[in-house]
């Protein structure tokens, strides 16, 4: 298997794989901020919990190939957890977002204001 990295994306870069089925957002914001607003479709997993749930975030993203994930240590504890994992899995690449999603509010992006996670696409 190749070595993945982690790799960062712009909000203008994100966009384009927003709807994209192969591509899985996980945003690793604590609760509070989570219910005020995430990105439309993504997955919460709080960065505080992050560490144990890693067997179920890979079981929920077997198929994708793009995994998107909001914190870079989040991202590179994952990187190492599929490296390190006996199964195969479809991740070709892992992104931070730059400026998280606060770099993606700022930059004029629709934010989700639904309580639902995943939530069904409702954007503001």
């Amino acid at each position: 298997m190749a070595r993945k990295s982690v790799s960062y994306v712009t909000a203008a870069q994100l966009v384009s794989m927003v709807r994209d089925p192969r591509v899985a957002i996980i945003d690793v914001r604590d609760e509070e901020r989570i219910c005020d607003a995430h990105i439309a479709g993504s997955h919460h997993y709080a960065s505080d919990g992050f560490a144990d749930r890693l067997p179920e975030i890979a079981e929920a993203t077997r198929a994708k190939e793009t995994l998107q994930v909001r914190g870079p240590s989040c991202a590179r504890m994952f990187l190492d957890y599929l490296s390190e994992a006996k199964e195969e899995s479809a991740v070709k690449s892992i992104t931070v977002l730059e400026r998280g999603f606060n770099g993606w509010e700022l930059s004029g992006r629709a934010v989700c204001r639904c309580k639902d996670a995943p939530c069904k696409g409702v954007c503001s």
